[in-house]
């Protein structure tokens, strides 16, 4: 029994025990399900990422305000995943936490990333399939998504790994943070504030590229398979070493002690 009221928040090292469970859970998850669950979250952070190229539409996407804008209405995609319940590749790399401690096995962490990042770009690139169908991007949002897309293909590689690695220490966090609250609407305030802060930094997430990229394609995009790809290679490693390491396995040894050996 917590010896705290549902309000108040689960301290840091409750939270880093429950994400630990949470993670044992997630490897478990048959596969049906989790690839189901990972469309979903596909799905969700597509409608994230719609919203964004919408408020971007007639501004300055570099700079400005408007950018803060964007990222509180990018937030959509992971107070979906959350509140809803969905399977997102950027937010399981806490999963490593459970497998350093080998409750959950490498095997078991590797299916997990790959149902799930499959999934999920299953649900990003059918999302901008629809919005291509919608007649939306027809309008001035074809023009924007078109832009975006392009910016994202002629990233150099340092930068998106290094994009990618800040933007999945600002996610991760703001799940840690979920685990931290005991109601729908603190998870909400958790999420809102992380996520906003890496859409305005400009940084890189490969889930909202999944959507990103065909939506540009969508638009009439010129950009090439080869370079979306590579893209998305990039900042994936990225969000790894970001979420995995710079997060997970940080709060891992700070608040459930020094590795030892298990076996």
């Amino acid at each position: 029994m917590d010896d705290i009221s549902p309000l108040d928040a689960y301290k840091p090292p409750r939270i880093a025990s429950l994400i630990e469970t949470a993670g044992v859970a997630k490897a478990n998850l048959p596969t049906a399900q989790m690839l189901v669950l990972a469309i979903l979250a596909g799905v969700f952070i597509g409608f994230g990422a719609a919203a964004y190229t919408t408020v971007m539409t007639g501004v300055d996407p570099g700079f400005g305000p408007a950018r803060l804008m964007g990222g509180i209405v990018f937030s959509l995609g992971l107070i979906l995943v959350i509140v809803g319940g969905a399977e997102l590749f950027t937010g399981n790399a806490l999963m490593i936490m459970a497998a350093v401690d080998r409750k959950t096995s490498i095997r078991q962490l590797l299916r997990n990333w790959t149902v799930v990042y499959i999934g999920n770009l299953i649900g990003a690139a059918g999302l901008a399939v629809a919005f291509g169908f919608s007649g939306l991007l027809d309008a001035p949002m074809g023009d924007t998504a078109i832009t975006l897309a392009e910016a994202k293909a002629n990233l150099p590689a340092l930068d998106a790994i290094v994009r990618g690695a800040l933007c999945n220490a600002l996610v991760c966090l703001a799940v840690w943070l979920t685990f931290a609250a005991r109601t729908a609407a603190g998870k909400i305030l958790a999420i809102l504030w992380p996520i906003s802060a890496f859409v305005l930094l400009g940084l890189e997430h490969s889930v909202a590229n999944m959507y990103f990229f065909p939506q540009g394609w969508a638009a009439g995009a010129s950009v090439g398979l080869g370079a979306a790809l590579a893209n998305l290679a990039y900042v994936t490693l990225g969000n790894i070493i970001g979420g995995g390491a710079g997060v997970a396995l940080a709060y891992r040894f700070a608040y459930l002690g020094p590795l030892v050996d298990k076996s």
